[in-house]
């Protein structure tokens, strides 16, 4: 293996560790996104419940209220029959007639007006089991999600105390100028540092390299920079060739 397959190599390895500390931090980050979204959607659903409530709590205290009003037309009426059986004259007697008239147009409004109520009162009702299983359902999925946030927090914390142990026997094998390079670019561009160069195409930008420099790619003399987003990159096909060449020698020491 070349010196350059072989620089190659060890920083691919090195990547690899990367992508997985890479991996555990975009977990760390997202874990906690994920609760707060959830928590979220509880407070909403919490609101439309507390709303719904309101509403029943509403309709309950103008039932009380027109059921009231109800007995005390009721009362009334009764009290006004009662009346005309002793009033005297026609007068007297049509006046109470048009007060009994009044009354029961009254009470005839607030009986379609109670009607009416408990129609909303049951739409309330509905409403109210509907928004109750969402929030039952949240609220229970939002308690697991918290315990099982601080179980794999924990994990991802020993993961990455693991993958750092690794990083640094992994590291320790790459030439220091080499290893400067690569940590150079680490901290000033986005993950993954470096890349292979399929079909003349640098992977981490999606776009092609000049054809001089994919010329000199292909050499495999030095390590060399993708110009539009500077990451490292190599030919793919030089892992193939590595691969293939690796496989020979086992067979022949097979022999």
């Amino acid at each position: 293996m070349s010196l350059y397959l072989e620089q190659i190599r060890q920083l691919v390895a090195l990547q690899r560790v990367d992508d997985a500390i890479h991996s555990v931090e975009m977990e760390l980050e997202q874990a906690p996104k994920e609760l707060e979204e959830l928590k979220k959607r509880f407070a909403a659903a919490n609101t439309q419940r507390e709303r719904v409530l309101e509403k029943l709590a509403h309709l309950k205290e103008q039932e009380k209220r027109i059921a009231g009003e109800l007995d005390d037309d009721s009362t009334r009426i009764k009290k006004s029959k009662n009346k005309m059986m002793q009033v005297s004259n026609s007068r007297e007697y049509q006046a109470m007639a048009r007060e009994m008239d009044n009354m029961e147009k009254v009470n005839r409004s607030r009986e379609e007006e109670r009607a009416a109520l408990l129609e909303e009162k049951l739409h309330q009702d509905n409403a109210l089991q509907e928004v109750d299983a969402i929030w039952a359902d949240l609220k229970a999925e939002l308690e697991a999600k918290q315990i099982s946030l601080e179980t794999r927090q924990d994990e991802a914390c020993k993961r990455l105390d693991e993958l750092a142990q690794v990083r640094s026997e992994t590291g320790s094998a790459v030439p220091r100028p080499v290893l400067d390079r690569y940590e150079f670019i680490r901290r000033r561009l986005s993950h993954p540092v470096i890349v292979p160069v399929t079909a003349g195409v640098c992977s981490g930008c999606r776009i092609m390299i000049p054809p001089q420099t994919f010329i000199e790619l292909q050499g495999g003399h030095k390590i060399i920079n993708c110009p539009n987003c500077q990451r490292l990159i190599y030919w793919v096909e030089h892992f193939n060739e590595e691969t293939n060449q690796t496989a020979d020698e086992m067979a022949h020491d097979a022999e």
